[in-house]
């Protein structure tokens, strides 16, 4: 099992900055990619990046890219989202999810954290 839990999130007014943590425990050794999604009222799950553990292999979502950089720090098991140039649109509640594999897509993920609220307002 694999335990995962999010902080960092809050309110932030446009153009502002937040950086999301997610710490990590467990057997998380057979878990090779953290991913953050997130997901705004009335819409899908949607992909926002992930960092792979041994590599440090990194992807975004097209509409983060630029803006959000994805981070992890292996001996405190810890992966962050660092997000900045806020936009309204990115207004969601964030999880972190660890998987045995890199994906844009939520399935190879298997563990999912509690999620945590980003509000930027306008």
């Amino acid at each position: 099992q694999v335990q995962l839990v999010e902080s960092g999130g809050g309110l932030v007014q446009t153009g502002g900055s937040l950086r999301l943590s997610c710490a990590a425990s467990g057997r998380t050794f057979s878990n090779d990619a953290t991913g953050w999604f997130r997901q705004a009222p009335g819409s899908a799950r949607e992909f926002v990046a992930h960092v792979t553990w041994r590599f440090g292999i990194t992807s975004y979502a097209a509409s983060v890219k630029g803006r959000f950089t994805i981070s992890r720090d292996n001996a405190k098991k810890m992966v962050y989202l660092q997000m900045n140039s806020l936009k309204p649109e990115d207004t969601a509640v964030y999880y972190c999810a660890a998987g045995p594999m890199a994906s844009t897509s939520a399935a190879p993920y298997n563990y999912w954290g509690q999620g945590t609220q980003v509000t930027v307002s306008s």
